[in-house]
């Protein structure tokens, strides 16, 4: 039986070794060798979840977990030291110029990015991983190649923002550092241990010394099992380093449509180390079309620009996570405007901050108790509209939204009373993949996010932009070319193409592809190549896992 250790496979550049010591190393494989297994154990389960999805089964409220959301009497820890005013919060890479502009913005948190704002190139993991090291430990600096220096000077008062760092999704792997297991099997490290695990063995010490503590943002959850697991991985590591239980936070974005019917159920499995739950809108909206985009043409978005915070679905599950999270005394934090002034054009600047003071009003006036930008020049903004609500209140945790009622079928009511714009469709796809290249180019070449056009792109991004339109639009229309395609209702021609394909043998399951019962994936017919979206293409090391990639038909001819 072999010892479990990590092996770092990636070159290591300069103070790489700072980061990468033999004992942070040895915590990092003793957080996989515990729980690694798991992790694969929920991924497998979010796979199955899809197959259900595919085949008609909407996901909803649970019934085994209605004790939870029934029983009144408990609550979350709620903020830590320093986080009890989050009413704007700036978001961004790790990078060195990037987080000292966000150190100096005058936001009450910086939110750290190690996910979708980074590009995950091995330089940019570890030397982010150098940047917060050195944040923790007051020395950061940078000076550009022009011969430019950065310095770390706060905002007027001097103060700095309290930093939330966010590691990788469940779904990623770190390929250059692969763990060895006890039966001496070799497999890519998970992404998310590797980000958390050298950020906390690093930094938590210092940062209790420094009057804050280890906080965290928990990207892409799918479930409350999940939330579980990350709960465990919380206790672990404060037993392991000696750090008193609860001192780690943790906030939830509530990025999925799975995550938003288990909202209560997650906050009660972090409830020793959560602070509160946040709207990752974007994710949100690509996750329904995710989830949904086998299920025919009851399910077609109109444009994408069309789905506004202010639709029924998008209402119901923003004001369902305020009304949640106030419930059980946690924070609710609103999600992120994409637009981004530009100040070499006054034009663009002025549309974007009347449209990000709407928004932020709107959030404010719902009862949120902060917010996201994404640029500094949007902080004096954001803040007014919290301020005129929230006066000289940290928080509204006292408004619980009593009166919000959702039922199960609101957060996943798709309809929206528009038609989807298929004169524009191409005028705006040509434009959202654009926009998407670019983001494409800058990962390619280390850069996390981009901001064309006066909104800001990153790897949030990419899946909205690659089905800018619904491409089940395309087999939508009225007339005849929907009765040629799975998406809409077959006609004979349709019907007897998917009998002759269903009286084929079966072909054999690819090695390593657990069975799933029914299969769930047939292949593409002749007629419907031309109706497919453009592919969605990145460089296969940024790819996610086979379980996250899998696309699912409309329905299943052998069922």
């Amino acid at each position: 039986m072999t010892q479990p250790h990590l092996e770092v496979t990636g070159d290591l550049g300069a103070r790489y070794d700072e980061i990468l010591t033999p004992a942070a190393l040895d915590f990092v494989s003793e957080l996989h060798d515990r729980f690694a297994g798991t992790r694969h154990d929920l991924l497998a389960t979010r796979l199955r979840k899809r197959v259900d999805a595919a085949n008609g089964r909407d996901p909803g409220f649970l019934t085994e977990t209605a004790h939870i959301r029934r029983d009144p009497s408990w609550r979350v820890a709620g903020a830590g030291p320093g986080l009890e005013d989050r009413r704007v919060e700036i978001t961004g890479p790790t990078d060195r110029k990037m987080a000292i502009n966000a150190l100096n913005s005058g936001a009450k948190v910086w939110l750290a990015d190690q996910e979708d704002a980074t590009s995950p190139t091995w330089a940019n993991v570890i030397e982010g991983q150098i940047t917060l090291f050195d944040t923790v430990r007051g020395q950061l600096d940078f000076t550009s190649p022009e011969g430019k220096e950065y310095t770390v000077t706060g905002d007027a008062t001097g103060a700095t923002p309290t930093i939330v760092m966010r590691p990788r999704g469940w779904h990623l792997v770190e390929k250059n550092i692969s763990f060895v297991d006890r039966a001496n099997r070799t497999m890519s490290a998970s992404g998310s241990l590797v980000d958390f695990g050298l950020y906390f063995f690093h930094n938590a010490q210092r940062l209790i010394e420094g009057g804050s503590g280890p906080y965290f943002y928990l990207p892409k959850l799918e479930s409350h099992l999940e939330a579980r697991l990350w709960d465990d991985i919380f206790s672990h590591s404060e037993d392991a380093l000696g750090i008193p239980y609860g001192t780690i936070r943790a906030t939830v974005l509530i990025e999925t449509i799975q995550a938003a019917f288990e909202m209560e159920e997650i906050l009660y499995e972090l409830r020793d180390h959560c602070a509160g739950l946040n709207a990752g809108r974007w994710d949100y909206i690509f996750s329904i079309i995710k989830t949904f985009r086998a299920r025919g043409r009851r399910f077609v978005f109109p444009d994408r620009k069309q789905i506004t915070m202010t639709v029924p679905f998008m209402r119901a599950y923003t004001e369902l996570l305020v009304s949640t999270c106030h419930g059980r005394g946690a924070y609710a934090i609103g999600g992120m405007s994409a637009f981004i002034p530009n100040r070499r054009d006054p034009e663009v600047t002025a549309r974007a901050l009347e449209q990000v003071a709407a928004d932020k009003k709107r959030e404010a006036g719902d009862g949120f108790d902060g917010t996201w930008v994404a640029h500094p020049d949007l902080i004096p903004t954001a803040q007014a509209e919290f301020d005129a609500v929230l006066g000289a209140r940290p928080n509204q945790l006292e408004r619980t939204r009593d009166e919000v009622s959702v039922t199960a079928a609101e957060p996943a009511r798709r309809r929206i009373r528009r038609r989807a714009d298929h004169h524009g469709r191409r005028a705006r796809q040509h434009h959202d993949r654009a926009a998407l290249h670019r983001v494409l180019a800058a990962r390619r070449g280390g850069r996390g996010d981009r901001q064309p056009d006066g909104g800001r792109r990153n790897r949030g991004d990419l899946p909205l932009a690659g089905v800018a339109v619904d491409p089940r639009q395309l087999g939508h229309r009225r007339g005849g070319a929907h009765r040629r395609t799975v998406g809409g209702r077959p006609g004979r021609r349709g019907v007897r193409r998917l009998a002759a394909h269903a009286r084929r043998p079966l072909r054999r399951r690819p090695v390593g592809v657990p069975y799933l019962g029914a299969r769930a994936r047939v292949p593409d017919l002749p007629h419907r190549r031309r109706l497919r979206p453009l592919p969605l293409t990145s460089p296969s090391r940024f790819r996610e896992p086979w379980s996250a990639r899998v696309h699912f038909w409309p329905f299943n001819p052998r069922v």
